[in-house]
């Protein structure tokens, strides 16, 4: 596997989509923070981060849990997710 899977991230509060890699060696909450700081810049702001943001599949909905290592969840090459 290697050792960065290319995924999509919707943002629905800024009716945004992002082709973002994360690293698979990283938890979920973790990539959660990356992501939102890296959004937060790149909107100028228009993105708020909260405490509470989570990482959901855009296709099943499941909700992933901010402990699990990318590499044990069915996040790979292509997953399209939901930032809330």
């Amino acid at each position: 596997m290697e050792n960065k899977v290319l995924v999509e991230v919707i943002v629905p509060s800024i009716e945004k989509k992002y082709d973002i890699y994360l690293p698979v060696n990283k938890r979920i909450g973790n990539v959660i923070e990356y992501i939102g700081k890296g959004i937060y810049e790149f909107t100028t702001g228009d993105f708020k981060i909260n405490d509470s943001m989570c990482l959901y599949n855009s296709y099943t909905g499941i909700r992933y849990d901010n402990n699990a290592i990318i590499r044990k969840t069915d996040i790979r090459n292509g997953t399209k997710l939901v930032l809330l």
